[in-house]
């Protein structure tokens, strides 16, 4: 008797048990995903073609993404996409895969925007470590009296960055520098926000990463030293410096080592602490300074 075809159906049964054996936390999602992608459709349109056999070199297409993802390569990367604020934002292996956590970077940063003074002027505003882009093209998407400053040490983290910025439209209000935090050749350079998610994975965390985060992603966007915090001790003065009296940073951490940021904070001088903004879940994930006027 014939082996039964291979409909989208059975495709999407067959990888999803695959993936879960090898411990895949989104198992049917991930099936989903690269299937459509290799039908060059909506994940949305599967649900209405199970019955469909797609052709053979789809097949063969879907089966060399599922063999890369069973070896731990995440599913952004193999679909060069992934949506971030409701959205599509390209990304490849030079920058992190957004996270939805960082979501909440720019819910804060329009709260606070929406809180100030109704004014005719234009905020400046930079994102340091843009990497894809994510933080700074969402600024400029939802800010439109900004002018956004995009900042990374890569240059092909800022190439990542640029594309997405006109795929959105963006283009003519970000700037791009390849910088080591803010650009050198502008030392008075005043912002009403900076935002930025540093690296803040310690050394230690490191290495207890999913082997798809930690044998993919960039290790300079991750690793932030020993205590997670070699950048933002960077940073921190810095902002301080190029912040207006009033202006804010905000900047994405990891719950372990809130309290420690936290006391870096109240330790740089003209930063004054605000309320750390938590998530969903209820752990610290974005804290404020505003600059003060002294």
């Amino acid at each position: 008797m014939p082996d039964a075809p291979w409909t989208i159906g059975r495709l999407l049964s067959w990888t999803t048990d695959h993936f879960a054996k090898v411990e895949s936390d989104s198992a049917r999602l991930d099936a989903e995903v690269l299937l459509a992608h290799s039908l060059g459709r909506e994940r949305i349109m599967l649900y209405a073609s199970f019955d469909e056999v797609p052709p053979a070199d789809t097949r063969d297409k879907f089966k060399a993404l599922v063999k890369r993802r069973g070896e731990g390569e995440p599913v952004a990367y193999l679909v060069g996409s992934r949506e971030f604020y409701s959205l599509p934002f390209e990304v490849t292996p030079d920058v992190l895969i957004p996270r939805p956590e960082s979501e909440l970077i720019v819910v804060t940063l329009t709260d606070r925007v929406k809180e100030r003074p109704a004014s005719d002027n234009r905020l400046k505003i930079a994102d340091v470590g843009t990497g894809s882009g994510i933080l700074a093209v969402c600024a400029a998407k939802y800010i439109p009296n900004a002018d956004v400053l995009a900042i990374d040490l890569s240059p092909a983290a800022l190439a990542v960055a640029k594309r997405n910025a006109e795929r959105h439209k963006v283009n003519d209000r970000v700037y791009f520098v390849e910088a080591d935090l803010f650009p050198a050749n502008k030392p008075d350079m005043r912002l009403d926000y900076i935002v930025s998610n540093p690296p803040y994975i310690t050394t230690d965390e490191m290495q207890e990463l999913d082997t798809d985060v930690r044998d993919y992603e960039p290790h300079l966007a991750l690793h932030g030293g020993a205590a997670g915090t070699d950048v933002i001790e960077r940073l921190l003065p810095a902002a301080a410096h190029h912040l207006k009296p009033g202006g804010s940073l905000l900047m994405e951490i990891s719950p372990m080592i809130a309290p420690r940021v936290e006391e870096l904070i109240d330790q740089t001088p003209r930063l004054e602490r605000r309320p750390t903004v938590r998530d969903l879940a209820g752990h610290a994930r974005v804290v404020e300074a505003v600059r003060s006027n002294d």
